[in-house]
């Protein structure tokens, strides 16, 4: 047999197999039954499912009819039915921005215009599941809620926590002394000195009503009641989620679609300041990137002038609107990169003179020489007002400079320096640029962290940045174009820059720059729009400046946006005749050819009015041929006509004032016409000009067309450049989308024909037109399909509902619209794979479906169904398919063309046939209809030629389409199959919603054909799941996914036994082909991951009928585990099968709860060790059944403690899957054995071993005797053998499996539970033991100390980490198993680091918690230790206390049973191991209440079956009555004291628990380093107490025989302190060993255990030779009370036998009076008073004697040895005697020269090196050596 883990060595694998045998012999071998599991399904109506198998569910609905509930209202009430309110629709306002929405301000509009205005204005329509955050998807089980639920948590008190530390102990120790002043000077055996501690100790407080006999009952109720009360309500609040990524069924919500910004940066204009002032001077700003050559944002215009300076203007300039008043700017960076710079231009009013001589005497005046200059500057100044006077309204270039925007940002990120000179650019001379922090501003907005290359393009976290600017360059004439500023900025980065070598312009301008707050008060939108807060209309405000990003940027319009910008570039009139030198052009925008039809639609610029009718473009000075460099902005009419134009009159202005000269005379026109053929015309434009004035009937003509009679410049040559870009949420600016929109728009107003491009399409054309132009989509850019996406979709789907009639016919277009559909979505996920969730679902999809989609309206020209539209129009959808479906309409598809194509539609033979049929059905049906004014006006004619009136549901005729589609069309489907499974789920409740079917039976909810649809389509995307999966993997993933929302879904809306079954359709295909594959994991772990998503949803335990009783099957055929407990002792005459059913996975509990039925079976199924290729997913299942319980746990819904115990019910069968599990849990109780350290040992233990006082193992050897060992009990032996059976579950997967069970034992209803413990049989109900065995090793309390030890790990200096290292290579357990053991995922992490005992076990762990947390977080603060601690104390606690709760039904349930001793005895081995474990008080009190009553019900139990178990329970009584807690020593006294009358009780004497107590406690003397004597004195004081009131017995020797007792145990502690002191002197610590041991020779067990304890202490020190000494005597004292025993002649008659190997020997002989008989009850129990004990202390006396070279007794010993083994013919062991015999004499015969001196040498070495005090008489121990005789070759 393979080898088996540890802890399972006793537990049987065979249960099952023999269960099988059993029912196969009873019930004739049926076949059904073997092919199951180990958890059998039940026999029901003679089938059986096995559980690989999904069963056929309940017909919910019709349940629910024929069983109606009993209970009228509360909290189970609302566990049988959905909520009423469960989903809603909601129509939320969306949320502007803007005080005022942006919308045209024409009240007249065009469809197109009309329908973006109501894409960008109506309400969200959204679907809400009012109670989908109670979802497992939403468990509140991570770490953020956990804190939450976790406050007010009691502080759980803990020894280990308290044990004081090293000093104090000390100090404590000292002070004991001098109270305890005798103890020294007393000789050992000193009765006063007992007494006179004990007198002056204090007891503990005695427990009320101890000593009265009150019934068993009453005692267990009210334990039961003290137990029950103040518990912790949520079990999982205190256990840490398994460490999972985003958990696979939470799907977060879509963001709200809104306006896109990039990174906002706050620029504000502080001053500007020249050396002279003497004109105004008006500023802009903008962005460009220079890699891109792009302008990227729009010009912001500032005016800085002084009041004076702008007095200079006032003939010229109408009053200000306050928003050109603007001095701050925020602008919008998509793209940020170290190519991006701000642009400052300046302009001055025109002037005699080119740039240059206007510049001159800014460059040569200084501020500082004005009183020398003052002249000059009159004569200036006056020169300037004249200019302003005559040509205030024209500007001129002057000068311009450029701000590496990077620069800024990242030397303003330098926190450390507060002046700075900030190399912004390299065309600035040395110096020109600094850098001053205003006082104001530092410190105002920190930057965390500085960084460099484009990670520095961060603009939204850096310090703001006050820059002065003080050098400018003057603008050259010639050089005034985009292209040449390219030039200058890349020339600027370059060290040898030529601006460097150009005289500057020296000026002052000071700017702020700063990241933009959230929400600035005060804001202006590109349009003028007031942003939301904008307290005050006075106030100075900032503009929003609008970006053009560098790159395409993929959002959807959310706004009315509709600007228009141009760019008048260059003009070549140098082949004009003529003067036109100076040269401005004016731009206006008309809408008539009339001069006065010009619009007031551009925007002003600075300190002038909002709008305006024309502009006019900068002068440059005598040039015919002028660059331009303006910018002119227009808000566009939102309906453009034929004769709206762009019209640019070219003028010559005369700077001189001359006689007769006008100011500007005309010189040329040209236009451009806003549309060409009904699509705005933009783009980069070279017009020719005309010299005179345009003809009538211009605007609707390009200039390109040569109109007769005209003249033009340069022979109609493009002379003009000029560029036009629109920046519009109306204008798509593609064509193909263009025409989409044209041709839906003329089929819903029907106008022919339609004009598209330079086609004319007549009606005739249309369908083709038509399906040409959706087929078209495809083509269009992919930027312009994103920003139109909403309204694209829209009609797209009202395409597939309202198919058009089209000259009479009914044109289909479903197929079309959904192929675009697809291909549209396809796109999108391919190029935007950034912008999708963990689902693979796009943000922009997802964000439509959720808010935007909504069922289109069902009449041309009626709104949208939702508040608000025509009067009662609120249910349009609702007659899309209704239930009267007048025959005459035969448009609608029948059965027949369900499978077939589409397009074929049911035409009626005419025409007018079809007209007059549709009339008649509407008069016919008007009564049922809700429209009733709109469908009486619907004439004849209008039927003919716009559309039907509601033709088709969206739902049904998507899941039509979608089931007949093929080839690509389908292939594109199920790629982005999630997107119209959510559209056809928001559909289908828009439908019941507009129905008022919500309320509505289920089953009358959707027609049947629609239900073939769905079911074909879930059928056949469930084969493509199973036949993709190993080729497809990711999209299969998705799809997987996608389906399991999409069932989630329909389970709130749909018949839901329906829904069922199409899980189950599911289930069957993946079964079908599971079990075929060699390596089936990939395909059940797709399938786990659609039943979480499944079981995610927020009713799951209404769907698995918590109320309804399991009917018992209708024959009486037994089920698997029923069987056993048929063959169990004590199973109840009548089989109860109901109870059966509800435990295990019958195939009544997977019908009724079928999702609960389904999750169990997974996990039956995947942690059967039998299961092939499946262990993989052990921890995926685990965390599936793990997460739904915590989220249970936490459901406010069921919070009351009867509808948790229905939904616990639920679980009831997880206890017998886990059952089955045991031996491939972890071994929690390992950390125990590996060094065999009690589990009750503080943290201090952790620290090793080296200030101990006496070592470990020679615990486990003092723990020999009868005292059992402090490892598991039995049950859970450990050999050095112990292999493993079975692949072992990781320790994160077993926590959380025994977490789960915990919490069904803790909630499942405790008669129901009862019932279920009589049925089982013993094996069964021991292997339930043996589980809560592992539990309470499992959840055991770590301890403060190891929380902070595991914190402080990572800071381990990496010396220090390499010594673990060579430590774990060398030592004896070798790191390498460790890393073996870890690749096989048999170490996974545990969350909370599970009970390791010691940091051997933690060496390997890297992958642990508190490791992954440290790396994650360096140090944690104390608070959070102490927080952790909390939560790890209180855990411990509650498991401990559900382990007690079930303790307790086991024991009430056995107690009425005949065979009930090996379970009871299970129940005291757990009772105990949670004792030996790191308790809190709260727990002890109510364990030592749980004891007591076991005793006292069942004292024979304790006394004559379970001796060891007595012992045990001796010492973890007496381990607690020296405990620092005061409330655990007054339970465990008492405890105590009641064994001991208990025992005395039943045969007046209690010789046993005296004895066992008196070896605890040299016990505990020998194992504990943090014993403490005081408490302990207290504890037996109380117990004297106790037997002194104690009224009933004293006129027994009772009182008499406790007193004694309690003084010899005092007597051993006076001992324990002197060895305490002598801790450090190994010499005088075996002497005073010696002396104690010496005390116990009447009490043979006792002497055994000393003897072996110094065994221990000499090896540990490698005296073998003194070590093989006392293991001698330990052999000889055994031999002398076996041959009192038994007579059995081959083995040694006591002690004399061993005198050849020493003399000394003969002190172990039982000859003295006093000696007690070791027939004796409770004497020479030990398991070393037996032959095997005998012969194993003889082998390690040999060993020893060998390791100390005394080969001689190597030789006497075996001759003890050989006559056992040779009466027991072992001819193995012989042969191994005999070998080591002959390697012994061997060594003799080599070592014979220089042996006898080495001997000498080493007597006369110990001889003069001890003191004489060491010599007592007859000698010690250490020298028994010597009496050896000395070899013969001296």
């Amino acid at each position: 047999m393979a080898e088996r883990r540890a802890f399972a060595q006793k537990i049987s694998r065979t249960v099952a197999a023999e269960v099988r045998k059993q029912i196969s012999g009873q019930y004739g071998g049926s076949p059904q039954l073997l092919k199951n599991l180990n958890i059998g399904g039940s026999v029901s109506h003679h089938t059986t499912v096995p559980l690989t198998e999904a069963v056929d569910p309940v017909d919910l609905e019709d349940y629910l009819i024929t069983h109606p509930i009993a209970v009228e209202s509360g909290p189970l009430r609302d566990l049988l039915e959905f909520p009423p309110d469960d989903i809603e629709v909601v129509y939320t306002p969306r949320e502007c921005r803007t005080l005022v929405s942006a919308v045209p301000e024409e009240s007249e509009m065009d469809p197109h215009v009309r329908d973006c205005v109501r894409s960008y204005t109506e309400d969200w329509a959204i679907v809400n599941r009012k109670y989908h955050k109670l979802g497992t998807g939403f468990n509140p089980n991570t770490l953020d809620k956990q804190k939450e639920r976790q406050k007010g948590l009691p502080k759980q008190v803990f020894e280990s926590d308290e044990a004081p530390d090293g000093n104090s102990y000390h100090d404590e120790q000292d002070d004991l002394k001098r109270r305890s002043m005798s103890i020294d000077d007393t000789p050992r055996g000193s009765w006063a000195c007992s007494i006179f501690d004990l007198k002056n100790s204090l007891p503990d407080a005695l427990l009320p009503n101890l000593l009265d006999r009150t019934p068993n009952e009453e005692i267990d109720h009210h334990n039961e009641d003290q137990r029950k009360s103040n518990r912790h309500k949520e079990l999982f609040a205190l256990h840490p989620a398994p460490d999972e990524e985003e958990p696979i069924e939470r799907l977060s919500i879509p963001e709200v679609p809104k306006e896109h910004f990039g990174q906002r940066l706050l620029v504000k204009c502080l001053s500007l300041k020249f050396e002279i002032e003497i004109e105004p001077i008006f500023a802009s700003l903008a962005l460009y990137d220079v890699k891109e050559k792009k302008k990227i944002s729009e010009n912001f215009y500032f005016d800085l002038n002084s009041e004076q300076m702008k007095g200079m203007l006032r003939p010229h300039v109408p009053p200000a609107a306050i928003s050109t008043l603007a001095r701050s700017a925020i602008f919008s960076i998509t793209y940020p990169s170290q190519d991006v710079f701000l642009v400052i231009k300046l302009e001055k009013v025109l002037q005699q003179g080119d740039i240059g001589e206007c510049a001159e005497p800014y460059m040569i005046f200084k501020e500082s020489d004005a009183a020398k200059n003052k002249e000059k500057l009159e004569k200036l100044k006056c020169q300037a007002e004249q200019f302003c006077q005559r040509l205030g309204k024209y500007r001129m270039p002057f000068a311009w400079t450029a701000i590496h925007l990077m620069n800024i940002v990242s030397s303003a990120g330098s926190l450390e320096r507060d002046s700075t000179e900030v190399e912004v650019g390299t065309g600035e001379r040395k110096g020109s640029w600094s850098e001053r922090r205003n006082s104001s501003i530092v410190g105002r907005r920190s930057l965390e962290r500085t960084t460099s290359g484009d990670e520095a393009c961060n603009l939204t976290s850096f310090r703001p940045a006050t820059l002065t600017v003080t050098n400018f360059f003057k603008q050259e004439g010639d050089r005034l174009s985009d292209e040449d500023l390219y030039k200058f900025l890349a020339d600027m980065r370059r060290p040898s820059s030529v601006l460097r070598r150009l005289r500057p312009i020296t000026a002052q301008l000071k700017i702020d720059i700063s990241p933009a707050p959230e929400n600035p008060h005060y804001c202006l939108t590109p349009e003028l729009l007031q942003v939301k807060l904008y307290p005050d209309s006075r106030v100075r405000p900032t503009r929003e400046i609008l970006e053009f990003p560098a790159r395409d940027v993929y959002v959807p319009n959310t706004t009315y946006r509709n600007l228009l910008y141009v760019y008048p570039q260059s003009l070549n009139f140098a082949n004009r005749q003529g003067s036109a030198r100076n040269i401005t052009v004016k731009v206006q925008f008309m809408y008539g050819e009339d001069p006065s039809n010009a619009m007031p639609v551009i925007f002003g610029k600075s300190s002038c009015p909002e709008f305006s009718k024309e502009a006019y473009t900068a002068v440059v000075y005598h040039n015919r041929s002028p660059d331009f460099h303006e910018e002119i902005k227009i808000k566009l009419p939102a309906t453009l006509t034929d004769h709206h134009h762009l019209l640019f009159t070219f003028y010559h202005v005369s700077c001189q004032q001359k006689q007769n000269t006008p100011l500007e005379t005309p010189v040329g026109y040209t236009w451009i016409p806003m549309l060409q053929n009904g699509r705005l015309k933009t783009g980069q434009f070279c017009l020719p000009v005309s010299l005179e004035k345009p003809p009538q009937a211009y605007s609707v003509l390009s200039p390109e067309v040569p109109l007769p009679g005209m003249k033009w410049v340069d022979n109609h040559k493009g002379v003009f450049n000029v560029e036009v870009v629109a920046v519009s949420s109306l204008h798509t600016q593609d064509p193909y989308l263009d025409k989409f929109f044209a041709l839906v728009h003329a089929l819903d107003e029907h106008m022919f024909p339609v004009r598209i491009g330079d086609m004319r399409i007549m009606e005739n054309n249309l369908e083709n037109e038509l399906k040409s132009s959706i087929s078209a989509l495809n083509s269009s850019q992919l930027e312009p399909v994103v920003r139109f996406l909403h309204l694209l979709l829209d009609k797209l789907i009202l395409l597939v509902v309202r198919p058009p009639v089209i000259a009479g016919q009914i044109v289909n277009l479903g197929q079309a619209s959904f192929e675009a559909m697809a291909s549209i979505i396809n796109r999108l996920h391919k190029n935007l794979d950034g912008n999708q969730d963990q689902h693979g679902r796009n943000s922009l999809l997802a964000s439509y479906i959720y808010y935007v989609f909504r069922l289109p309206n069902t009449y041309p020209n009626s709104p949208s169904p939702g508040p608000g539209g025509l009067g009662g129009s609120v249910h349009y959808a609702t007659m899309a398919r209704s239930a009267v479906r007048p025959a005459s309409l035969n448009l609608n598809r029948s059965r027949s063309l369900s499978n077939s194509n589409p397009d074929i539609s049911g035409t009626p033979t005419s025409p007018d046939d079809e007209v007059r049929s549709i009339i008649g059905s509407k008069a016919t049906d008007r009564s049922c209809n809700r429209m009733s004014s709109h469908t009486e006006t619907s004439s004849f004619l209008q039927t003919l030629t716009g559309r039907l009136p509601t033709k088709k549901l969206f739902h049904e005729e998507l899941a039509l389409q979608w089931v007949v589609c093929s080839g690509s069309v389908r292939e594109a489907a199920l790629q982005q199959a999630w997107f119209f499974f959510e559209l056809m789920v928001k559909s289908m409740v828009h439908h019941l919603y507009f129905a008022d079917k919500l309320d509505a039976s289920r089953k009358n909810r959707f027609p049947e054909r629609f239900m073939d649809d769905v079911t074909a389509l879930v059928s056949t995307i469930a084969g493509d799941i199973v036949s993709r999966f190993q080729k497809d993997t990711e999209m299969v993933e998705r799809l997987n996914t996608s389906l399991a929302f999409f069932l989630n879904d329909l389970l709130s809306i749909m018949d839901r036994g329906f829904v069922f079954v199409l899980i189950k359709t599911c289930y069957k295909q993946v079964s079908s082909k599971l079990y075929s594959l060699t390596n089936p994991s990939n395909l059940a772990s797709l399938r786990l991951d659609f039943l979480r998503i499944i079981c995610s949803h927020e009713h799951y335990v209404t769907l698995n009928l918590p109320c309804s009783l399991l009917t018992p099957p209708a024959s009486p055929s037994p089920s698997v585990s029923s069987a056993t407990s048929q063959s169990s002792g004590f199973s109840t005459n009548v089989q109860d099968q109901k109870i059966a059913n509800m435990f295990e996975l019958s195939v009544p509990f997977r019908q009724q709860h079928y999702l609960a039925g389904l999750v169990l079976t997974e996990l039956a199924v995947i942690l059967d060790p039998d299961a092939e290729g499946l262990f993989g997913l052990h921890k995926k299942v685990i965390n599936m059944v793990h997460n739904l319980l915590s989220s249970h746990d936490s459901d406010p819904r069921y919070a009351d403690p009867q509808v948790k115990a229905r939904v616990a019910m639920l679980y009831l069968p997880l206890i017998g899957v886990i059952m089955e599990t045991v031996p491939q849990l972890y071994d929690f109780t390992e950390s125990h054995n590996q060094r065999g350290r009690p589990s009750c040992v503080t943290a201090d233990d952790y620290e090793g071993e080296s200030g101990s006082m006496i070592s470990q193992t020679v615990a486990m050897a003092i723990a020999g005797t009868s005292v059992p060992q402090l490892t598991r009990p039995s049950s859970f032996l450990l050999t050095s053998s112990s292999g493993r059976q079975h692949s072992t579950f990781s320790t994160e997967s077993s926590r959380s499996l025994l977490i789960c069970l915990l919490w069904v034992l803790k909630n499942a209803d405790e008669s129901v539970l009862q019932k279920w413990f009589t049925d089982l049989s013993v094996l069964q109900l021991n292997r339930l033991l043996d589980l809560l065995y592992l539990c309470v090793s499992c959840f055991e309390y770590k301890g403060k100390k190891v929380f902070e030890r595991m914190n402080s790990l990572t800071f381990k200096k990496s010396k220090d980490m390499r010594a673990k290292l060579e430590e774990a290579i060398l030592g004896s357990i070798g790191a390498r198993q460790e890393m073996v053991r870890r690749s096989r995922g048999q170490l996974e992490r545990s969350p909370s680091g599970s009970a390791f005992g010691s940091q051997e076990n933690l060496r390997w762990r890297k992958d642990m918690t508190h490791w992954r947390q440290n790396t994650e977080k360096l140090d944690k603060s104390r608070a959070e230790i102490e927080h952790e601690a909390l939560i790890d104390g209180n855990l411990a606690t509650e498991a401990n206390l559900i382990i007690l709760d079930t303790l307790e039904i086991v024991v009430q349930t056995v107690s009425v049973t005949e065979s009930k001793e090996s379970i009871l005895g299970g129940v005291l081995k757990v009772l105990l191991h949670s004792m030996a474990c790191n308790q809190s008080a709260l727990y002890l009190q109510h364990c030592f209440a749980t004891q007591r009553a076991l005793v006292s019900k069942f004292p024979e139990l304790l006394f004559e079956e379970e001796t060891e178990q007595c012992a045990d329970l001796c010492l973890r009584l007496l381990r607690h009555c020296s405990s620092s807690i005061s409330t655990i020593r007054s339970h465990a006294s008492a405890s105590l004291y009641l064994l001991m009358r208990q025992n005395f009780e039943i045969g007046n004497n209690f010789a046993r628990v005296k004895m066992q107590v008196t070896m605890s406690l040299s016990s505990l003397v020998g194992t504990s380093q943090n014993f403490n004597e005081e408490f302990l004195r207290r504890s037996l004081k109380t117990i004297l107490t106790y037997a002194e009131e104690d009224l009933e017995l004293r006129e027994t020797t009772f009182p008499d025989q406790v007193q004694d007792l309690v003084f010899n145990l005092h007597m051993i502690l006076s001992d324990t302190v002197k060895m305490k002191e002598h801790q450090e002197d190994p010499e005088m610590l075996i002497d005073l060993m010696y002396r104690i041991a010496k005390g116990y020779q009447n009490s043979p067990d006792l002497r055994l255990t000393w003897l072996q304890n110094m065994a221990g202490k000499h090896s540990e020190r490698s005296n073998h030779a003194e070590s093989a000494q006392c293991l001698v005597h330990s052999a000889a004292l055994v031999a002398e009370y076996l041959s009192m025993l038994e007579d059995r002649k081959y083995l040694p008659v006591g002690c004399v036998t061993f005198q050849n190997i020493s003399s000394n020997v003969l002190e172990e002989s039982a000859v003295s009076d006093d000696v007690v008989s070791p027939d004796e009850e409770g004497i020479c129990s030990g398991k070393y008073f037996t032959e095997a004990g005998l012969v194993g202390l003889l082998e390690q006396a040999a060993a020893s004697f060998s390791m100390a070279g005394m080969y001689e007794a190597v030789n006497e010993v075996y001759k003890v040895l050989i006559p056992i083994h040779e009466a027991n013919r072992d001819a193995k062991k012989l042969s191994t005697i005999h070998g080591k015999l002959q390697e012994a004499f061997s060594k003799i015969v080599h070592q014979s020269t220089g042996w006898e001196f080495l001997l000498v040498d080493l007597f006369c070495w110990f001889f003069f090196l001890l003191p004489p005090s060491l010599f007592p008489s007859p000698p010690p121990f250490y020298f028994l050596f010597f009496s050896v005789e000395i070899p013969v070759s001296l």
